[in-house]
């Protein structure tokens, strides 16, 4: 280092250097403009959906014939962290959730390999097996929903406006996937009247056959003339509902009309698939996806221009309505951040200057904005964005990036006391510190080693807050030792009095206390021991956490109603709900999603398995008391006026979705015992004052009718077995006949039985039949009618029938806590289980802990290479030893600071406790570093030289503890970083005194200082 001097390089090189500030300055601002805006980071979603169909099947044949083929095929994939699976009678929804360690650039060729292996084994399913379709956009998000009503519009003429508006928002540059959702889809019903049929001896399924083939689209040729061709097109084809019901038909030798078995009508799917209504009334949604890369702010102001122009020309009576606005919530989140990255340099320069004075504390002032502007140009040259975790990492690299400029400045004046010139003081810095300074720097860098290298869903969330803070304190080190020196040179004074006169009340409290911890050196080490012991179990008051719910003014509702409920009974019940929101203050709008969930307008949002027994509404509230108000009110409506039904009201998470917090696994093989076994543990988790809400993901199970068909006499007739489902499947459920061809729609002709025949099991044992020749049959001649239940949905996952048990928390504990309460219980519990079963944790708990175990996997390559820069600086085993013994006792302050302000230590928080180790290893070196240059250079006894180093450095290390801990005061309001920012101002606070205490009674100790006498 004393070859080159960088310092001395740029005192020589002014313009050069004037010119490199002025151009990152600029480069900086134009960055800032650029770069990206977002509200949370991104985080690949390492989920894949297959759904498979085996129609006819009942669930245990679906179960062996097509969930477990699937999944038993999908344990050969290297990357699979588990298969979870949903069977339903005939469907099959299989979800593959890769291990964390899977990088998101892979996850494209690893899709392409589950379609490969699907079509391996696609020859092994029955031949009534209709295919696999599969969503690998599972994590897509709309960040725009727009909900379109009407009044006086037919839901046709809604939908081909909204087509016209999805049409020219994917014009737009950077528009991603547009989706339409809500739909009611026209279909033309043909309702038989099965007595009709029978009476005139007629088969339903000819006359289908009849009617589809006078439907078909077939080539009728072309007529050669010689000098041209001309087209032959055979016409009949249906024009609408009216046309086929005027088909007169022969079947056999039967003349008639359709109407006189059948009564044909237009309408919409009857029962709905899904329904989509904005504050009660039926609404199209038209969902907003952006283009990978854009800015979402810029994109949202187009859209908006874009979605303003269109309204006004929408006819009057359709209303556009902004369900789901993320560029505005990215904007207000990143100008809440912008603000507290404000303060928080106002805070630091305030320190600065008080602390330094005006023209020292102008240089280091004026590093803050050469290290953004530089971090900034990085960050958008890198495709990072201004988010929550990045922003926040630049609040917390504040106080950490002044700390070179200001030992620089430290250094800088010292010499200048002694009477050197300018440029000799400003490059002295480079000889004497800029090293143990870069080591240190390096070091705080390896203690976000953790986050940088953690591949799990929660490390690749915080992953940005790894690179802003080492990209900053890095480009911190470079404008102390380049920067810095020609701003001092520039803005200090030549000359700088030197002050003989006796310290100040403050440095003589400093001094004395530090004798007496040099002179009791020993009970010094014993009282740090008998704190950092105490830390350790004083931790037992400090509850845990995965990441906080969002502080977002959105409120969701889940209503979950029992598995073989149909669409209809769960729109009433969220009919009756959305009663009393039309009514409360709390309330600004709402939108609701019946048979399915919202689309995922944020990344953290979990979208769940689609079912007519589902329901979701998502709630807009003026802020988040009205938030919080609200759903107190809703929780109580719950509870004594929704008997029966699960209703879930959560907010929004931030981080990787969980769902309900508390969770457990129950696994087994026979179904019938799983379940009994599952209702025992729910009742344990609800016997805890503290949970609430507890359900069963499945359990209940449905009603049936079993046609067991006699055999003997349906060949008797002329029948099989499949004749009769198919008739059955198309009275009750309907089968497509053909379709109708309307504009650019597809209108299904739709044959099924009349309302009677299908809205009754009397209808059902009434049923009359036509054999081959005509003649009707009574079903309940060729059958016994046997009444059942059955499971209408199995959960699976690996292979093994899992019933998930989960619940609410009623109170402020946390999840952690409440599972650390019961882990006896749940010994004990398990412990009584027969063999084949078995109870495991999930939910927040299970997610904090695979997410902390790649941290842990990382920390001890963390700790090597701290340990060889420590060593590179150090020189010896014993300074190394002292530099590094003061790293875990920063836990003192952690816990200090936690426990009476109650914060949770949340996963973030655990990472800030971890980047402590670095931060108070960087303030050890350059003591210990000054101690040896005291004792080498200047020749003062280890007994001065302790004192004297600890003396000088304690200017600087307070002020840096002072910078970086008042600096965190801005965010340690917020939720999300609030514990964080609590564990690391109570871990800086407690490092400072033990890097000025401790250590130097360290040294002495491990060096056999004795005291003069």
């Amino acid at each position: 280092m004393s070859r080159f001097n960088l310092s001395d390089w740029a005192l020589k090189h002014r313009s050069f250097v004037w010119f490199l500030m002025i151009v990152s300055l600029v480069a900086g601002a134009l960055a800032y403009v650029q770069i990206g805006r977002e509200e949370d980071p991104n985080f690949a979603i390492k989920t894949m959906v297959i759904s498979a169909s085996l129609p006819g099947a009942s669930v245990e044949e679906t179960l062996e014939q097509v969930t477990d083929r699937i999944e038993k095929k999908l344990e050969d994939l290297d990357e699979l962290d588990r298969t979870r699976s949903l069977t339903r009678p005939g469907v099959a929804v299989v979800y593959v959730d890769l291990l964390d360690t899977t990088r998101a650039r892979e996850l494209p060729r690893i899709w392409q390999d589950v379609r490969n292996m699907m079509a391996d084994i696609r020859a092994d399913f029955p031949s009534e097996f209709q295919g696999f379709q599969f969503n690998t956009d599972f994590g897509d998000v709309f960040g725009n929903i727009y909900a379109f009503t009407t009044d006086g519009y037919t839901p046709r003429e809604l939908r081909d406006y909204v087509e016209g508006v999805r049409r020219a928002v994917q014009g737009l540059d950077d528009a991603g996937k547009v989706e339409i959702f809500g739909i009611r889809e026209e279909v033309i019903y043909v309702e038989f009247s099965t007595e009709r049929l029978a009476a005139l001896g007629l088969n339903q399924d000819e006359v289908e056959q009849v009617l589809a083939a006078q439907n078909a689209i077939l080539p009728s040729g072309e007529i050669d003339t010689g000098p041209e061709r001309v087209l032959v097109r055979v016409g009949g084809e249906f024009t609408g509902a009216e046309s086929i019901g005027d088909v007169n038909l022969r079947v056999g030798d039967n003349f008639f009309r359709l109407t006189d078995v059948a009564t044909v009508t237009r309408a919409y799917a009857d029962p709905p698939s899904e329904m989509f209504r904005y504050k009660g009334a039926e609404a199209v949604g038209l969902a907003i996806g952006m283009r990978e890369g854009a800015n979402i702010l810029d994109f949202g102001a187009e859209l908006s221009a874009l979605m303003a122009d269109l309204e006004q020309r929408l006819p009057i009576g359709i209303n556009v309505h902004h369900v789901a606005d993320q560029p505005h919530a990215v904007d207000e989140a990143v100008s809440h951040f912008i603000q507290a990255l404000i303060e928080a340099v106002v805070i630091v320069l305030a320190v600065s200057f008080i602390s330094l004075g005006v023209r020292a504390g102008l240089v280091v002032s004026l590093s803050i904005p050469l290290v953004l502007a530089i971090t900034f140009v990085v960050m958008h040259a890198w495709g990072f964005t201004l988010q929550r975790i990045s922003l926040g990492a630049l609040i917390i690299a504040l106080g950490l990036l002044v700390d070179d400029a200001m030992i620089a400045i430290e250094t800088m004046i010292s010499r200048l006391e002694v009477g050197e010139s300018l440029g000799k003081a400003a490059s002295f810095a480079w000889t004497s510190i800029a090293f143990p300074m870069l080591t240190g720097t390096l070091v705080t860098v390896a203690g976000f080693i953790p986050i940088g290298l953690n591949n799990s869903a929660a490390g690749e969330f915080t992953f940005s807050l790894f690179v802003v803070i080492a990209v900053s304190l890095l480009v911190s080190w470079v404008v102390a030792v380049l920067f810095a020196p020609l701003l001092g040179a520039t803005l200090l004074p030549a000359k700088w009095d030197h002050h003989d006169a006796e310290p100040g009340r403050v440095r003589r409290t400093f001094h004395r206390v530090l004798r007496g911890a040099m002179r009791a050196r020993w009970l010094t080490i014993l009282v740090t021991v008998l704190a950092f012991a105490g830390a350790i179990w004083g931790m037992r008051f400090v509850e845990n956490q995965f990441f906080p719910s969002s502080d977002r003014p959105e409120l969701i509702v889940d209503i979950t109603l029992p598995r073989n409920a149909s669409i209809e009974a769960t729109r009433a019940e969220m009919d009756r709900f959305e009663e009393v929101l039309a009514d409360h203050d709390d309330v600004s709008f709402w939108s609701s999603y019946v048979g399915r969930g919202a689309p995922r307008f944020i990344l953290s949002f979990d979208a769940g398995t689609p079912g007519p027994n589902i329901g979701q509404i998502i709630i807009q509230t003026p802020g988040v008391e009205a938030r919080d108000r609200l759903r107190a009110d809703l929780e109580a409506l719950a509870r004594t006026d929704f008997p029966g039904t699960d209703v879930f009201v959560k907010l929004l998470e931030i981080g990787p979705p969980v769902g309900r917090p508390v969770q457990y696994r129950i696994t087994g093989f026979d179904v019938d015992r799983l379940r009994e076994i599952a209702r025992d543990f729910a009742a344990i988790m609800a016997a805890d004052p503290r949970t609430g809400n507890v359900v069963l993901d499945w359990n209940e199970p449905a009603r049936l009718v079993r046609v067991d068909i006699i055999q003997d006499r349906l060949r008797l007739l002329g029948l099989t077995s499949r004749d009769i489902a198919g008739a059955l499947n198309t009275i009750y459920d309907g089968a497509t006949i053909t379709e109708l061809r309307d504009d650019t729609y597809l209108i299904d002709v739709v044959g099924r039985g009349s309302d009677e025949a299908r809205s009754s099991i009397e209808g059902l044992i009434n049923l009359q039949l036509s054999a081959p020749d005509g003649t009707a049959i009574p079903l309940s001649s060729l059958a016994v009618f046997h009444y059942d239940t059955e499971q209408p949905v199995i959960r699976q996952e690996n292979r093994i029938p899992t019933i998930t048990v989960a619940s609410a928390i009623q109170t402020s504990d946390q999840p952690d806590t409440i599972v650390a309460d019961l882990a006896d219980q749940v010994e004990s519990f398990r412990q009584s289980l027969p063999p084949g079963y078995d109870v495991e944790v999930g939910g927040s708990v299970e997610s904090s802990a695979e997410s902390q175990a790649p941290i842990a996997a990382v920390v001890p390559m963390m700790l090597l290479i701290m340990a060889f820069l420590v060593m590179v600086q150090m020189q010896g085993f014993r300074r190394s030893f002292v530099v590094f013994a003061a790293a875990p006792l920063g836990l003192i302050g952690v816990v200090a600071a936690l426990v009476p302000s109650g914060a949770p230590l949340g996963f973030v928080a655990i990472l800030g406790v971890l980047a402590l180790i670095g931060i108070l290893i960087r303030n050890s070196i350059i003591l210990v570093h000054e101690i040896e240059v005291q004792r080498e250079d200047h020749g003062l006894s280890a007994w001065d030289a302790v004192f004297t180093a600890s003396d000088s450095r304690a200017r600087p290390i307070l002020l840096t503890a002072a910078a970086a801990s008042l600096a965190l005061i801005p965010i340690s309001r917020q939720i999300f970083w609030g514990p964080m920012a609590y564990a690391m101002m109570g871990g800086i606070i407690a490092g400072t005194l033990i890097t000025l205490l401790f250590v130097p009674a360290l040294y002495l100790a491990v060096f056999r200082v004795k005291r003069p006498g």
